[in-house]
Parts: C-alpha cells; sequence; structure tokens
C-alpha cells in the first residue's frame, strides 16, 4: 500500500470506526484477493461491529498495493457512499469499475459453449489477477502435479504454508554478563547455545538476528521493533531467549525472563508484543517462542522407574542453573476482569526449557541440555517431522539426563502443523 494511501486510512479512522459497515464487505474482501478466509474470521473474532471496522483498518494497511482501491471499490459496490468519498479525495486514487453482477452461462472449458473468458474482461484489474491465480491453484502444472508426496503433505490445509525465503525474522537474545548489583551469577556456556541456534536456524532458511547481554527495557524494545516490522512476505517468525528467569503470576503464559540490570519482564509480556493487535502482519502465521531460563527455583529429584533406556549422565563441566527466587509483588497482581481483555493466542507456540516451577540446567562447557538437544533433534528429524512431534523427543530426552531432573514443556496454540523449510 502507498504511503499516501496508508495516512488518508488513518485521518478517517475516526469515522470509519464508526460508520463502516463491515458485513456486506467480506465476501467481496475474500473475492479480490484483499484477505484470506482466514484473515477475515480473526477480524470477525474482534467483537462488535465497531472492533471488527477497527480491526479490518489496521489490518487493511499491511496488504499489498492493490488492497486500497479494493476497498473504495467494495465500499462503492455496497452502497457506502459517504466513505468513498472520504477516501477517494477527489478522485485522487485510481478507482476499480463496479463488478458485473449479470448471469453469466458457464460452459465447460475450452468447449463450445465456454463463455467464461469473455466474462473476464468485465472485471477488475485486481479481481482478474485473482482468478488467474486460482486458475493456476485449481490446474497445477504437469511438475506440480508430479511433486513428491512430502509436499503435498507440508501444503495441507492441516500444516502451515513456508514459501517465503527467507521464511520469516529469527531474534535470539543472549544474556550472559549481569550486572553485580542484579545478584545473578553469568551464565558460562551460553554463547555455545547461541552460536548453535544461530546456525541451526540459519540453515532452516530464517533472517536470524542476535543481540545480546540487553537490560528488560531493552529487551522488551527489541521485541516491539521485530513486532513493529512489515511480516507479510514473509510466512512465520521466530524469537529464542537465553538468560536467568523466575516465576511471575500470569494468566496465559507463565514464567518471566531477567534482563542484565536484574529486573524482570514476563513471557506472557513478550508473546503478547506479536499477538493480532500488535502485530496483524503476523496474523494467521505461526509465531514461536522457545525459552531457556528457570521457571523457579525447585530442583526435581525425579522418581524411580523401570528404565527403558540408559539414564544420561552430563558431560565433564560444572552444571548450573538458570533459577531465581519467586517473589510477588504487591499492588502488581492482574485484575479478575483482565482475562476478557486478552486477545486470543492463536498460532502461538511457546516451548519452555523446564516445568513452570523448577531449574532449567546449564553445562558451562558443552551449554543447556534444553538447547544442545533441541539442535540435535532438529539436525536430525526437521527434514521430516513437524515441530510438536520434535518437541516431544527433546523433552523425552533431557528428562533422562542428570541426577538432578528437568522437563521441558510447550504451551501450543497453534492451528496447523509447523515443517521448518530444509531444502
Amino acid at each position: 500500500m502507498e504511503e499516501a494511501q496508508r495516512a488518508l486510512l488513518q485521518r478517517s479512522r475516526l469515522r470509519l470506526v464508526g460508520e463502516l459497515q463491515v458485513a456486506p464487505l467480506w465476501d467481496l474482501l475474500l473475492h479480490k484477493g484483499v484477505f484470506t478466509q482466514d484473515m477475515i474470521e480473526e477480524i470477525q473474532r474482534a467483537g462488535t461491529r465497531r472492533d471488527q471496522a477497527r480491526q479490518l483498518v489496521t489490518d487493511l494497511q499491511t496488504r499489498g498495493r492493490q488492497a486500497f482501491p479494493a476497498f473504495v471499490s467494495s465500499l462503492r459496490e455496497t452502497g457506502q457512499n459517504d466513505l468513498v468519498a472520504l477516501l477517494s479525495e477527489g478522485d485522487r486514487f485510481p478507482q476499480l469499475r463496479p463488478l458485473d453482477l449479470k448471469p453469466v452461462e458457464m460452459g465447460l472449458r475450452g468447449g463450445k459453449g465456454d463463455t467464461y473468458g469473455k466474462a473476464r474482461e468485465y472485471l477488475p484489474t485486481p479481481v482478474q489477477a485473482v482468478t488467474k491465480r486460482c486458475q493456476e491453484s485449481t490446474h497445477p502444472s504437469a511438475a506440480a502435479r508430479g511433486s513428491a508426496a512430502e509436499t503435498s503433505r507440508r501444503n495441507s490445509d492441516m500444516a502451515y504454508v513456508l514459501k517465503a525465503d527467507p521464511c520469516g525474522y529469527c531474534l535470539i537474545i543472549n544474556n550472559v554478563r549481569f550486572i553485580e548489583e542484579s545478584d545473578l551469577s553469568s551464565r558460562e556456556g551460553s554463547n555455545v547455545d547461541c552460536e548453535k541456534l544461530e546456525k541451526r536456524f540459519k540453515s532452516l532458511h530464517f533472517d536470524v538476528l542476535v543481540r545480546r547481554d540487553l537490560k528488560a527495557q531493552e529487551i522488551a524494545g527489541e521485541l516491539q521493533r521485530l513486532a513493529r516490522q512489515d511480516h507479510s512476505a514473509l510466512d512465520c517468525c521466530l524469537v529464542v531467549i537465553l538468560s536467568h528467569g523466575c516465576q511471575t503470576s500470569h494468566i496465559q503464559f507463565p514464567g518471566g525472563i531477567y534482563g542484565t540490570d536484574g529486573k524482570h519482564i514476563p513471557v506472557e509480556k513478550i508473546v503478547n508484543f506479536f499477538n493480532g493487535s500488535h502485530c496483524p502482519s503476523l496474523r494467521g502465521k505461526p509465531k514461536l517462542f522457545f525459552i531457556q531460563a528457570c521457571g523457579g527455583e525447585q530442583k526435581d529429584r525425579g522418581f524411580e522407574v523401570d528404565s527403558d533406556s540408559p539414564v544420561n549422565q552430563p558431560r565433564g563441566g560444572s552444571v548450573e542453573s538458570d533459577a531465581t527466587p519467586f517473589q510477588t509483588q504487591p499492588g502488581n497482581l492482574d485484575e479478575p476482569d483482565a482475562v476478557a481483555s486478552l486477545p486470543t493466542p492463536s498460532d502461538i507456540l511457546v516451548s519452555y526449557s523446564t516445568f513452570p516451577g523448577f531449574v532449567s540446567w546449564r553445562d558451562t562447557q558443552s551449554g543447556s541440555w534444553y538447547i544442545e538437544t533441541l539442535d540435535s533433534v532438529f539436525e536430525q528429524y526437521a527434514c521430516t517431522e513437524d515441530l510438536l512431534g520434535m518437541l516431544v523427543r527433546v523433552a523425552h530426552a533431557v528428562s533422562a539426563k542428570g541426577k538432578y531432573k528437568q522437563m521441558p514443556g510447550t504451551f501450543n496454540f497453534l492451528r496447523k502443523q509447523f515443517f521448518f523449510v530444509t531444502d
């Protein structure tokens, strides 16, 4: 979308939210390729008509060059002429002709009675483009028809489609050195984790950005900058945080992450930087978070079972935890009615290195148990298995390590399977 069009939408926002009738627009905006069905359903879940109108205006600004004229054309076709005049500004922007809604006789494609080609010339340009794309996807080439079953599996309705290259941004925040006043020890071995993941996610077609030794406010700033990026041409987003952690009060996602200044930021806040309200260009796209930090200070000695595999002992080097005590801050508790104001956490996965309330172990030479295992599992299985299946492998392997135990876990709100791009 042109910057002038985006600015006009922002100036007109108040009237659009107050007057826009969204219900008649959905089919037209879908047909013109402005939004996908998933995007429309997400907007409809925003709530009242005003809420839906507000979200539509926000999301519209993240769409392509034809989004604005297609939106104005849809307003005209649904009789919302006052808003058309508001957005046209004396025909400053090109207008699309309304659809010819006359019944058209449909014959067999390529046959004598085929009138489909004639009808196409009366369609507005964006609709022709959408129609062409639909034809291409409905009638794939011979090469596409002959593709491997693997491609079919990854492009099914039950799997996210990753076609962009890079497929998305990957932000790694690696906190090793903490200020003396924080009473937090240096996280020796974390640089090993960081280097492994930087190399791994580059190989999985992510655009990787590493940030080191950030204070809590700087962590929030980096996350907000990433959330404000235009992700329209990308298919997903990934965040890795390596730091000390603690317990916090929460509604959706437990735990907190410490900055190098000893101040913490809740995981819940980190995740919500990327929800549909704050990051509309990632709506309907997977957002993955990997947290290597303690969920508390409890140490788990485990319990005896009949072993089905050898117990893995950590290699030489000293083993440390990323734990800090949980302290309830008076006056900072969540209000009961705050639950209703939180957006639905769709298309989000948060993978924790340990169960909430327990420590997470890190070897000072080889890195953390969780990251070392995660990297190894991705290396072996990313080309054949989906993310959740691999995380089960990680949990199984980590749970068998050491005298003290550690149990990774996942909060999964993905709607589909997620497969990394490995070729």
